[in-house]
C-alpha cells in the first residue's frame, strides 16, 4: 500500500484528482504519523482538532468528487503553520508565554491565501521567541528535536516547519525569514524553502519582529514542491504596505535538467577559515555538478558581506524594540503587576513574561535607538547595509545568481552555543547579506557529514528572479537524490 506521506504534492494532486486517495485518507495518514513522533520531536505548539481537520478534509473530498476541471491547486492537502502567522481561530503564541492565550481574530495573508487553494492547516510550529533565534531552543514551550539526531537542533526560527516536513508530518510548511529563519532549518533538516524577495509575499497577520526584514516563505521536501505552494501565496496585497505590485509569473520547472549559458557566481567571502570541511566540499560539489549541466561559475566579491552580522544586531534589534513596545500588559500581553502603578506594571509583565533573548534584543536594541546613540549605531548600520546591497547589485551585473553554503556547519547539539550568544549569532552569518539586501533565496540539500547530518546550499538572485532560481534548484535536483532521503524514524 502506499504511504501517502512519502508523495511528491504533485503526486498527492493526481492522486487526489484521479480518485486513487481521498483527502480524508491523506489528513488520516499525517495526523497518525504526528501522534507517533510528535512526542519525540516537539514540532507544533498548537495542533488543530482533528475532527476540524477531517470535516475540512470531507469537504475537500465533496469538491473533488464534482469538479471537472482546473480544481485549486493544493485541494485536500495537510499544511502547518508557523506560530507567527495568525490563523483565526487558533492561539498565536510567536514561542511566547507573552501571547500564550492570544487567538486573533482575522488569519493571514499568506495562510488564507493557501487556504483559499484548499491546503488543510493542522496546527501551528513551534518557533524560538518572536523569531529571535537560531535553534528553536528559544521557544517558551519547549524546544523542537531534529529528525535526523534528536540530540542536535533543527535549526531556528523557523525549527518546527523544517522538522515537520524532515520527518514527514505535514508534505509542506509556512516559514518566515528575518535572518535566515527558513534556509538554515532548512540546511540543518535536509529539506527545501524559499525566502522570498522583500515585498513579494504579504505580511498582514504576520506578528513582525524586524519590519525592515520580515519575509514569509515555504518549505517543503523540493524545488518542485517549494515552487507549487509559492505559486499560490505570493501576490501583491493592499493590506500590506510593504507589498510590491509586481506580477507572479508562472513557477514552470524544467523538463530537463540543462543549465546551458547560466552564469553562477561563487563568493569567496563565503568559504571563510572555520567552515566545516564536509560542508564546504558538499556545497562545492553540488556547484559542479551545476557546470556539468551547464552552467558557467564565475570568482565574485562580496567585500562587505564581514559587517553583515554586527549591522543585522543593530538594525534587527532596534526594529524589533519598537514592534514590541506593544506588548506591555494594557494593548497585548496578561497584566500583572499592576497594583503599584504603571510602570510597575510594564516591569512585572515584560519581565516576567519576555525570555531572556527577546529581552537581550529588546535592550539591544533601545540603546542603538537611543539620544545620542541613533547616529552612531543605527544610523551608520543603515549606511553599511546599503553598501551590502550594492555588492549584490554589482555581482549581478556580472552572474544570473549566487551560490553558497547556508551555514558554517552542520546541525550542532542541544546546549553548546546557549551560553555564547555571539557564537548563535555567527551561525546566520551566511543568511543576513540576503535579508539584509532584501533578495531571493533558495535553501536545497546537498549532502551529508560523517555523522549523517544534512548539508544545505543556497542560490541567491536579483529582486523577484524566484522564478531562476527554481528552475535552477530544480535542475539540480533533476540529477541529484539529496532532497529525497529522509530520516527513517522510530522513536
Amino acid at each position: 500500500m502506499t504511504d501517502l506521506t512519502k508523495l511528491s504534492l504533485a503526486e498527492t494532486h493526481r492522486m487526489l484528482l484521479t480518485g486513487d486517495c481521498t483527502s480524508r485518507e491523506l489528513v488520516q495518514a499525517h495526523l497518525k504519523r504526528i501522534e507517533e513522533l510528535e512526542p519525540s520531536l516537539h514540532t507544533f505548539i498548537t495542533r488543530r482538532s482533528p475532527e476540524l481537520a477531517l470535516a475540512d478534509a470531507d469537504a475537500a473530498d465533496g469538491q473533488l468528487q464534482g469538479i471537472v476541471s482546473n480544481p485549486p491547486g493544493l485541494i485536500g492537502i495537510p499544511l502547518a503553520v508557523k506560530d507567527v502567522l495568525s490563523l483565526a481561530g487558533m492561539r498565536c503564541t510567536s514561542g511566547s508565554r507573552i501571547l500564550e492565550n492570544f487567538s486573533p481574530p482575522f488569519t493571514a495573508t499568506a495562510v488564507q491565501r493557501l487556504i483559499d487553494a484548499g491546503a488543510i492547516p493542522l496546527g501551528k510550529t513551534n518557533t524560538d521567541e518572536f523569531a529571535m533565534g537560531s535553534s528553536t531552543e528559544n521557544s517558551a514551550y519547549g524546544p523542537t528535536r531534529n529528525p535526523w539526531n534528536l540530540a542536535h537542533v533543527p535549526g531556528g526560527s523557523s525549527g518546527g516547519s523544517a522538522a515537520a516536513v524532515a520527518a514527514r508530518l505535514v508534505p509542506f510548511a509556512m516559514a518566515t525569514d528575518t535572518g535566515g529563519s527558513v534556509r538554515q532549518p532548512c540546511a540543518f533538516c535536509g529539506v527545501t524553502g524559499i525566502k522570498p524577495t522583500y515585498g513579494r509575499t504579504s505580511r498582514y497577520g504576520l506578528v513582525a519582529y524586524g519590519s525592515s526584514l520580515d519575509t514569509v516563505g515555504v518549505i517543503a521536501r523540493s524545488v518542485a514542491d517549494v515552487a507549487m505552494v509559492f505559486q499560490h501565496m505570493a501576490g501583491y496585497d493592499p493590506l500590506d504596505a510593504t507589498s510590491r505590485q509586481v506580477a507572479v509569473p508562472e513557477y514552470a520547472l524544467p523538463g530537463s535538467p540543462d543549465l546551458s549559458g547560466l552564469q553562477i557566481g561563487v563568493p569567496e567571502e563565503y568559504f571563510i577559515e572555520g567552515i566545516q570541511p564536509e560542508v564546504e566540499s558538499a556545497v562545492r560539489a553540488a556547484i559542479i555538478q551545476m557546470e556539468a549541466l551547464g552552467a558557467v561559475t564565475i570568482p565574485i566579491r562580496l567585500p562587505h558581506t564581514e559587517y553583515a552580522l554586527p549591522v543585522y544586531y543593530l538594525i534587527a534589534p532596534a526594529e524589533a524594540s519598537a514592534n514590541l513596545a506593544r506588548y506591555d500588559g494594557v494593548r497585548f500581553g496578561p497584566r500583572m503587576g499592576g497594583e503599584s502603578g504603571i510602570w510597575e506594571m510594564f516591569t512585572q509583565t515584560r519581565g516576567r513574561k519576555f525570555g531572556p533573548e527577546v529581552k537581550r534584543r529588546i535592550m539591544l536594541g533601545t540603546y542603538a535607538l537611543s539620544a545620542g546613540y541613533y547616529e552612531a549605531y543605527y544610523g551608520k548600520a543603515q549606511k553599511v547595509r546599503t553598501l551590502i546591497k550594492r555588492d549584490f547589485d554589482q555581482a549581478f551585473e556580472q552572474v544570473d545568481l549566487i551560490a553558497a553554503p547556508v551555514t558554517p556547519t552542520t546541525a550542532f547539539k542541544f546546549g553548546e552555543h546557549t551560553d555564547d550568544p555571539l557564537a548563535m549569532y555567527l551561525q546566520d552569518i551566511f543568511t543576513l547579506p540576503a535579508n539584509l539586501a532584501g533578495i531571493p533565496a533558495l535553501a536545497l540539500p546537498v549532502g551529508y557529514d560523517k555523522n549523517g547530518l544534512p548539508v544545505g546550499m543556497q542560490l541567491m538572485g536579483p529582486n523577484f528572479s524566484e522564478d531562476l532560481l527554481f528552475r535552477v534548484g530544480h535542475a539540480y535536483q533533476l540529477e541529484s537524490a539529496w532532497h529525497t532521503r529522509w530520516p527513517e524514524v522510530n522513536f
